[in-house]
């Protein structure tokens, strides 16, 4: 019996995984690699199918997650004083980045969206406001006028 799998575009390694995890509703923050892993595998055996140039990219977050899964599996040192660093913490960083670029990414898709329903009016000038002219050279009003005569002016309307 044979399964037709579709597949959906995915726009790189992370959008995968973010998918993924998104699919088994799994926290960020505890990610069970061994099922993550075997499902992300899976999509890369469809996708050999598909299209091999854009396999590269998820070959090397899939090694990445079988790396993860590798130090998982490896015992903790009981004499070591010092706690050990979870290996899922730099994925996890990577996934919450990733989210906020996406998110970000659809609120600007919207705005653009919004603002293609704004419509601009072009200025219209008539043509008698276009050609006018003020009636006062304001060259010639201030030409002879000096420091001391502004003071004056200045002065009287003071008063």
């Amino acid at each position: 019996m044979e399964m037709t799998v579709k597949l959906q575009v995915f726009e790189g390694p992370l959008d995968l995984l973010l998918h993924l995890l998104e699919k088994n509703k799994v926290n960020i923050y505890d990610i069970p690699i061994v099922e993550i892993t075997e499902q992300y595998m899976e999509y890369i055996r469809e996708m050999k199918r598909q299209d091999l140039e854009v396999l590269s990219e998820f070959l090397v977050m899939a090694a990445t997650l079988i790396d993860i899964k590798s130090r998982m599996l490896l015992p903790s040192n009981p004499d070591s004083e010092e706690e050990e660093e979870d290996p899922r913490a730099e994925l996890v960083q990577q996934l919450l980045e990733y989210k906020m670029y996406k998110c970000m990414a659809y609120e600007l898709r919207d705005r653009q969206m919004d603002a293609e329903r704004v419509l601009f009016k072009e200025p219209t000038i008539p043509p008698e406001v276009a050609e006018y002219e003020e009636p006062i050279n304001m060259e010639e009003l201030v030409s002879d006028v000096t420091l001391a005569r502004l003071n004056e002016i200045f002065k009287s309307i003071m008063k």
